[in-house]
Formats: structure tokens, C-alpha cells, sequence
């Protein structure tokens, strides 16, 4: 009896004992997972690249603080944790690749991701040598990974900067290819060390790397043709998709390295790439699940990653990480800028924003944790510098250049002004009519829209458009919002509408986006929308329905523009008389300039000049005012600016004709 007694104490014990580990474990991980969603929501509030905070809550909860050690919490999980997380995050930068959108980016794109590249990775790799004494090898292993940049980074920072639009578009097509291009590059260079120390003669690394890239390229190409060959004959539910994918992904990482060490990162980017550019399959709703993914995956990773820096081994770096820092911000990346914009056309200061902002992110921070994990197991020199020097570029350059870019692009004159233009859902007639509007005032616009009839027409019509879903992860990565002020919600669909207006408020805010009424038979009051949005406004009055929009542009109803003058302005803050009563309907004619939208030259009698002022130019007819500095007003009941001399006045015009037809269509 005594005998099982204490048996039983025992196993008591250490039942309780491993109890105990198991909820402090659950504790810790719970921990990363509301530390890494914290950090994502105070950078979107503070519109900072999300790297930064992540890092920063992992540095605090683990060389700070010491309550988050990664190496005892996951033990040897840790490893496959990383190299399938860096497999997810190279698959999505694969899948951005589309040749159709390559073409279209010009020479500074091209020669930034060839020339660009092959220029930052020698220069990197000779400034490690001189300054840390890197082995030759482990400094262009280095110098790879310090080539990329990526849209975790540039995103934040172009909204905060707001460069020009052609100064935009080239750093974030930088960021988007960049990615894969440099981590492919970094493995490549990754294998070479690993054979070379290994004892590996020269032709032992060739076929090293050969098997490498073939593995990857084959693997790669099979599973994505399989996937994508399953998903276009309809063998894939939709509801399964996005699963499926995932684990097809992990599938064919997991087959790659056991055929070939690393040869699983080169297989997920090619698979990427082949998803990316199939025709018949719709990427949005596959982008949408990575993007819900990322938050809960990348999130966890990036505090663990940082969470195992050592703060020791940072400061060792001495001031020789200043001077490195300083290096690649003043000396590299301006020059390699210079070289890659030679004949391009770009003015000096153009180049010099352009120089300016590269700032280091997420791949950059992986690859180097991955592979120093490996590196510790054949003892290269200096390989554990590699991680904190990473972190100390990645850190560097976020900061810096989140302080300064903004500052530097005013003073240079090459920051675009307050934004004010339109983002509009939809490239209906209706929209497009708004549109067209819009631009005939100066002001840029963008329409957004999934029928491609639709937006070819906008196209046809020289309007600016997106194809594709305005709220999609795709959208979210490739839509241009550089300039942006406004939302216009014009699209048939109210529901779509009120997703895009829930979608923009945290960017735009909701005094800035509007929502087309429309006609609901089964509402109880004309007018209900399908939402309870309050808090956003209707475009124009209330009566203004698209229905009825339509119907009167269908009718040959237009939008005039009329700029302020001082007879316009007397007669808008007159009482309302008939020119009969005694207008001076040849005056008012001369001080008026009309404009309509599709024409460039527009003649009107004076009888029908003074029947636009008589009638049409009416609280309940004035869609929008712009004023000198471009910006838009909707001119609605909630809104009625003070308009001035100068300003341009959009209105509804209908000819006597044409009203009394709507009249009839109505």
C-alpha cells in the first residue's frame, strides 16, 4: 500500500509538473498572438510599417524583458515553423508576379531589378568584408538578403510621403519583385556555403546548385500546373480553394527539401509565379485567405524572430554599425539609383526621393533567421553577426526613412499636394459620366470596377480604372491610391457600395466617402440604404438615386462646368428671378464659361445661356464644387461651401427638351 501511495504521489506530480508547463506554454503562445495583433493595429493607427512594431514587441518581450525565449517554447519545431512561414510569405510575392503588369513599368523598374540588384549586392557584400570582416562568402550571403525591400514597408511609408505618382509607382513595383528576386538569390548563394564548408569540390557545388534550381523549377511548375488545372475544370469546390492551396503549398515545399535542401523556397516562388500568370482562375479570393493569413502567421513569426535577438550581440556590432547604416543610405543606394535612371529623363530631384526611401523588411528579417539557424551547424565565421545585422539595417532604415522621406520630398518639391482625388467604385454609365466630370475640372480619379465591359468603355473614355474587386487582397496590393482623397461609392450594387465604404473609412475617414442613393421598392421609406451607415453621406442629394442619374443621362441629361465669375457668383446669391423680369441674359453670357466634359469646344446661344442660369443652376442640381487648389466638395445637404470667385461649379443640365423627356422616362 505504501508502495502505491507513493507511485501515485509521483505521478500526481508530474502530472501537475507537465500541466504546468502545457498552460505556461499556451500562456506564452497566447502571448505572441496578442502582442503580434497589437502591434498590427497600432501601426495601422499610426500609419508606420508594421515590421517595425513587431520587432519592437519582440525585442521587449524577449532580450528586454526575458519572458518570451523561443528556442526552450518550440524547441526543435522551431526550424520547420520558420522555413514554412518564409515558404507562405515567398508563395505570395510569386503570385504578384504577372508578366501582363511587368510590362507595363518602365526602364527604371527593370534596370533597378537587374542592374539594381546585381550593383546593391556587391556593395553590401564589400562594406560587410571591410567593416565586419565577414568571410567573402558569408558577406555576399549577406549582401543578398540586404537587396530586398518589399510592399510590408513601402506601402506605410509611400502614404506617409506621398511622392509623386511616377516616383511611387517604381518604389512600389521595386518592393513587389524585388522579393522573390533577391530571396532566390540569397538561397542560391546559401547552398554555395554550405557545399563549399561542407568539404565540397567546385563540381560537387555545381551540382549542388544545379539540383537546387532544377528541383525548384520543376517541382515548382508541376504542382502549379496541377492546382491550377483542378481549380479551372472545377474539381475544387469554391469554398475549398484557399485550403487547398495552402496546403498544396506546404505540400510541395515539404517534397522540394527533401529532394534538395532550400530547393523547397525556389519551388513555392515558382509556383507563385505559374498561379500568377494562368489564365482562367481568379486569384482574389486565394490573395484575400493570405492576407487574413499573414495577419495571424507573419505576425507570430516576426515577434519570435525577434524575441531570440540577442542585445549583446547587437552592441557588438560597435559603431561600425552606424557607419554601415550611413553607407548604404548615402552611398549605396543613391548611386545605385543614378546608375539605374541614367537617360531615363528624371530630374535630380527625383532621384534623390528615389535614393532616399529602401527601406529593409519581412524577407530580409526571415531569410537571415533561417539560414543562421543552419549556418550554426557547419561553424561559419561571423554567421552569428549575420541576424543582428539584419535586424539593425531592418530597424535602421524603417526608422530613418519614416522620419525623414516625408521632409525630404517637400523640400524637393516632388511630394504630390493635399490629396483630392476621386477613388470611384464603379465604371458604370453613371460613374463613368461622374468621372469624365471630374477630370474635365483637373482632378484625378480612378475607377474601380469588376465588369470588364465596363471598364473598357472607361478605358475608351480616357479614364484611369482597376480591374478587379475594390475591397480584395489584390486590390489592397496594387491599387494605386497615391493622390486619393475621396470615395465615391456610384456602383449598381448597394451592398458592394456599403463594403467599400466600410473598407475605406479607417484610410479615408467617413466625412470623405459617399454612397449613391438607391431606389428600394421593399424599404419602408425611399431612400433606406442596405446598411446601417449612418455615419456616411449620400452623393449629391438624396434624391439624386443612380436610377434616376441614369435615367437623365440616358435622356440627354449633362454635366456642365461653370467657373465663378462675378456675374455667376452675383446671380447664384440673387433671389431667383426669370431673365423675362430683367436679367441681363447677354452680360451673364459673356462672364460664363461652360464646358461640357465630353467636349473640348462647346458654343451656346445666349437664349440657352440664360436658361442655365434661370433654371438650372439650383442647390438640387450643383453635384460638385472645386476650388482653386483642386479640391472637391459634393455638394450635398450636409455640405454647401462658401464658393468663391474662381471655383468651378459641376452641375446637372438638362435642356428644355431633354427634362421634359426624363420627365416622361421617370
Amino acid at each position: 500500500m505504501c508502495r502505491i501511495a507513493v507511485a501515485t504521489l509521483l505521478a500526481n506530480g508530474v502530472f501537475s509538473e507537465n500541466r504546468s508547463l502545457a498552460s505556461n506554454a499556451i500562456g506564452l503562445l497566447a502571448l505572441v498572438g496578442v502582442a503580434g495583433a497589437a502591434s498590427q493595429w497600432i501601426a495601422w493607427r499610426v500609419k508606420l510599417p508594421s515590421i517595425l512594431l513587431l520587432l519592437s514587441s519582440g525585442i521587449l518581450l524577449g532580450p528586454v524583458l526575458s519572458v518570451l525565449q523561443p528556442d526552450e517554447l518550440l524547441g526543435d519545431i522551431l526550424f520547420p515553423i520558420v522555413s514554412i512561414a518564409v515558404a507562405i510569405i515567398l508563395f505570395e510575392g510569386g503570385l504578384t508576379l504577372d508578366r501582363s503588369e511587368l510590362r507595363g513599368h518602365g526602364a527604371v523598374v527593370r534596370n533597378l531589378l537587374i542592374i539594381g540588384v546585381v550593383l546593391t549586392w556587391f556593395l553590401i557584400a564589400f562594406t560587410v568584408h571591410l567593416l565586419f570582416h565577414f568571410p567573402w562568402a558569408l558577406a555576399f550571403l549577406f549582401g543578398s538578403i540586404g537587396v530586398v525591400t518589399g510592399p510590408t514597408v513601402i506601402k506605410p511609408l509611400l502614404r506617409i510621403v506621398r511622392p509623386k505618382q511616377k516616383i511611387a509607382e517604381v518604389l512600389r513595383w521595386e518592393g513587389i519583385l524585388v522579393d522573390p528576386i533577391g530571396a532566390m538569390l540569397a538561397i542560391l548563394v546559401f547552398e554555395y556555403i554550405i557545399e563549399v564548408e561542407s568539404g565540397g569540390g567546385f563540381s560537387d557545388v555545381f551540382l549542388v546548385l544545379l539540383r537546387l534550381i532544377g528541383i525548384g523549377l520543376v517541382v515548382g511548375a508541376l504542382f502549379g500546373y496541377s492546382l491550377v488545372w483542378l481549380i479551372r475544370n472545377r474539381h475544387i469546390p469554391d469554398f475549398l480553394i484557399e485550403s487547398t492551396t495552402l496546403l498544396t503549398v506546404i505540400a510541395a515545399f515539404a517534397i522540394a527539401e527533401s529532394l534538395q535542401h532550400e530547393a523547397g523556397l525556389i519551388t513555392v516562388t515558382v509556383m507563385g509565379i505559374w498561379l500568377a500568370n494562368s489564365k482562367g482562375i481568379r486569384l482574389q479570393e486565394i490573395l484575400h485567405f493570405k492576407e487574413n493569413l499573414s495577419v495571424l502567421l507573419i505576425s507570430a513569426l516576426f515577434v519570435l524572430l525577434a524575441a531570440r535577438l540577442e542585445v549583446d550581440a547587437v552592441l557588438s556590432l560597435g559603431i561600425a554599425a552606424i557607419a554601415f547604416l550611413f553607407i548604404i543610405q548615402f552611398l549605396i543606394r543613391p548611386l545605385v539609383v543614378w546608375m539605374c535612371t541614367l537617360g531615363s529623363g528624371w530630374s535630380w530631384q527625383e532621384r534623390v526621393l528615389l535614393g532616399w526611401i529602401a527601406p529593409r523588411g519581412i524577407v530580409a528579417a526571415a531569410i537571415s533567421s533561417l539560414f543562421v539557424l543552419r549556418l550554426d551547424s557547419v561553424e561559419v565565421d561571423a554567421a552569428e553577426l549575420l541576424v543582428p545585422l539584419a535586424f539593425v539595417m531592418i530597424i535602421g532604415t524603417v526608422v530613418f526613412q519614416s522620419l525623414t522621406a516625408k521632409f525630404v520630398a517637400d523640400r524637393l518639391g516632388v511630394s504630390d499636394p493635399e490629396p483630392n482625388g476621386a477613388l470611384i467604385v464603379g465604371a458604370n454609365p453613371v460613374a463613368r459620366k461622374i468621372g469624365l466630370a471630374l477630370k474635365s475640372a483637373g482632378v484625378k480619379v480612378l475607377l474601380v470596377d469588376r465588369n470588364k465591359e465596363h471598364v473598357r468603355a472607361a478605358r475608351l473614355n480616357g479614364l484611369k480604372t482597376f480591374y478587379g474587386h475594390v475591397t480584395s487582397a489584390h486590390a489592397e496590393s496594387h491599387l494605386d491610391l497615391s493622390g486619393i482623397g475621396y470615395v465615391l461609392a456610384v456602383s449598381r450594387n448597394q451592398d458592394l457600395n456599403s463594403l467599400a465604404a466600410l473598407h475605406f473609412r479607417d484610410e479615408f475617414g467617413t466625412s470623405n466617402i459617399y454612397l449613391v442613393n438607391q431606389e428600394n421598392e421593399n424599404a419602408d421609406e425611399p431612400g433606406e440604404l442596405s446598411h446601417d451607415l449612418t455615419a456616411y453621406q449620400f452623393l449629391f442629394s438624396a434624391d439624386y438615386s443612380y436610377q434616376k442619374l441614369n435615367n437623365a443621362f440616358r435622356t440627354g441629361a449633362e454635366i456642365q462646368q461653370i467657373e465663378i465669375t462675378e456675374a455667376v457668383l452675383k446671380k447664384l446669391t440673387a433671389p431667383k428671378t426669370n431673365v423675362q423680369d430683367g436679367g441681363d441674359s447677354d452680360s451673364a453670357g459673356k462672364d460664363i464659361k461652360l464646358q461640357h466634359v465630353e467636349s473640348h469646344s462647346v458654343k451656346r446661344h445666349d437664349k440657352q445661356i440664360a436658361e442655365l442660369l434661370s433654371t438650372n443652376i439650383e442647390d438640387n442640381k450643383v453635384l460638385f464644387v472645386v476650388d482653386l487648389d483642386g479640391k472637391v466638395f459634393v455638394y450635398n445637404a450636409d455640405l454647401k461651401p462658401n464658393i468663391k470667385l474662381g471655383w468651378h461649379l459641376l452641375y446637372l443640365y438638362k435642356s428644355s427638351g431633354t427634362s421634359s423627356n426624363a420627365t416622361k422616362q421617370d
